[in-house]
């Protein structure tokens, strides 16, 4: 029998991939303070999701304006069901029609913001458009964009016992259904991209751990370390010796050639390649 929940906490490289609010001409990234004092960035999990689903074609699913004036919300349609619509299936919903209470669904797969593994020293880069403003004769104004090329660090989790399944209206979808759409969600997460300001970032994992076990915990979210380029092994030791479930249902992918430290992660860490780590976790799949 299949497990009832699966985690990967992942690592990826990639450049500048999420925007916050800008201050005048100054594009800021998503931005956050640890107790340490240094300043990391991160890509939300509403980017993530947004990139995952766009990436899947799955983002059809009809949405509606409720409401009136200013106040008006975009939601998901009320008739969008989970039987025709694998997004509201996996990351859930909320519908609300004037006169009764709002129906909701949990998101059955959830996100962790991707967080910079190193941190965020300031750098800016200087823009203008002056290719095409000398065409004309015209000044063109400087605008400066933050730059953090840095490993990123996520977790997915999936509530694999409740894929497919709508107490709001009783609906439960085919097993074959229900497999095609978790091993469709971890074949993109494994080629995963965001397109962000005229670059495509490549998301795809150089290092990933995790599996399928019956305690549905995050068992590895936050406990991916860099430092030095070196990535922290003992404590995912600890993280894997921290339940003989976790130890015996955990596995690794790594990217050869990423980190300082490669022949102590072979060693003690025993990875696969990246697309066999994915392999053997979509063959466990199914319902």
């Amino acid at each position: 029998m299949m497990k009832n929940g699966l985690t990967i906490s992942v690592i990826f490289e990639a450049q500048s991939a999420n925007y916050g609010e800008g201050i005048g001409n100054i594009s800021s990234l998503k931005q956050l303070t640890r107790g340490d004092g240094n300043t990391y960035t991160y890509i939300s999990r509403q980017a993530l999701r947004y990139s995952i689903i766009n990436q899947l074609a799955w983002d059809n699913t009809p949405v509606k304006a409720e409401g009136g004036g200013d106040k008006k919300v975009v939601q998901f349609a009320p008739d969008a069901s989970i039987k025709d619509y694998p997004e509201i299936d996996l990351f859930g919903y909320m519908k609300t029609t004037k006169g009764n209470n709002a129906s909701t669904r949990n998101a059955v797969a959830r996100l962790s913001h991707a967080i910079s593994l190193e941190s965020y020293k300031g750098d800016t880069d200087f823009l203008n458009n002056m290719g095409q403003s000398r065409r004309i004769g015209e000044d063109n104004a400087l605008a400066q964009s933050e730059n953090h090329q840095s490993f990123y660090a996520y977790t997915l989790t999936i509530d694999l016992d409740r894929v497919g399944k709508d107490e709001n209206g009783n609906i439960e979808i085919s097993a074959a259904e229900k497999t095609k759409r978790v091993v469709s969600l971890l074949n993109t997460i494994k080629m995963l991209y965001r397109d962000i300001r005229g670059r495509r970032e490549n998301l795809s994992p150089v290092f990933v751990i995790g599996g399928l076990y019956d305690i549905k915990n995050p068992f590895f979210e936050g406990k991916l370390k860099l430092k030095n380029n070196q990535l922290n092994i003992e404590t995912l030791l600890q993280a894997i010796s921290l339940e003989g479930e976790v130890k015996a249902n955990t596995e690794v992918g790594y990217l050869t050639g990423t980190f300082a430290n490669e022949q102590a992660i072979k060693d003690k860490l025993e990875p696969k390649m990246i697309g066999e780590f994915f392999d053997s976790l979509t063959k466990k799949i199914s319902f």
